[in-house]
């Protein structure tokens, strides 16, 4: 199944018990609020999905994992309830990952920015390879990293997810990823990865669905509250984006693209 955005897709696919959804936006994998309210709504369906085991959330191409927010999307913005509305797009994602039965496996097969930082700490498990750089770079525009916040912060600690935050404009690299803990794997080229992502997907879909929902539960507990949470945080980034400071980061950004 495949659904097309406006320059960009979601597309589902599930063999043996494994779903890949893949996302896609000729801007680095950016993400504009359609792409973010599919992605939610397929990663629920699946969890619900009783041929689903395991999820792969993957994306097309090879440079880029995902550049987090659309910065047309960001300059678009003109009251806080579009903000709100717009930010809560990665509240839902977020949160769709995280109460979601299966285990969700992240292919980051380039760099993470902002956003994809976010997705990747969201995964129960994140494979990548030693090109995916990560940075949180919405300080460097006049916001912060509010909504993906607490799933950088759950999966690296305060420390990383402090410097990340801090120091928006510095690149990390995947082996700096992987010692603080958002990749479990780092893999010198993108077959290799592959062969793991695919190695780990066949094994969890042939384990007990019970047990990985219990185990699932297990790892996300204390993130109950993230419902209302994220939402707040988004609000936050909602009025952020609306300032003059943030509207001429952006616009500086943009014509660096």
């Amino acid at each position: 199944m495949q659904q097309h955005i406006s320059e960009g897709y979601v597309k589902v696919d599930t063999r043996q018990g494994v779903t890949h959804i893949e996302f896609f936006h000729p801007q680095s994998n950016s993400l504009p609020s359609k792409i973010l309210e599919t992605l939610a709504k397929e990663i629920h369906y699946a969890g619900t999905h009783a041929e689903t085991r395991v999820i792969i959330l993957k994306s097309a191409g090879e440079k880029a994992f995902c550049a987090g927010a659309s910065f047309d999307e960001l300059m678009s913005i003109k009251t806080e309830k579009e903000g709100l509305a717009f930010f809560s797009g990665f509240a839902h994602v977020i949160n769709a990952i995280r109460s979601c039965g299966k285990f969700v496996i992240a292919r980051v097969q380039g760099k993470c920015v902002g956003g994809g930082v976010g997705l990747a700490a969201a995964a129960d498990y994140a494979i990548a390879i030693e090109g995916a750089s990560i940075k949180l770079s919405e300080l460097a525009i006049g916001i912060g990293p509010f909504v993906v916040g607490p799933a950088v912060e759950r999966k690296m600690g305060k420390a990383a997810f402090s410097a990340l935050a801090i120091d928006a404009s510095m690149w990390r690299n995947s082996d700096w990823a992987k010692k603080k803990g958002l990749f479990a794997e780092v893999h010198e080229n993108i077959h290799n990865m592959d062969e793991s992502i695919n190695r780990l997907a066949h094994s969890l879909a042939h384990a007990n669905p019970a047990a990985m929902h219990e185990l699932k539960n297990i790892f996300w507990q204390g993130t109950e509250h993230w419902d209302k949470l994220l939402v707040e945080r988004a609000a936050v980034s909602g009025r952020l984006v609306l300032s003059s400071f943030t509207k001429k980061a952006i616009e500086k950004f943009k014509t660096k693209e």
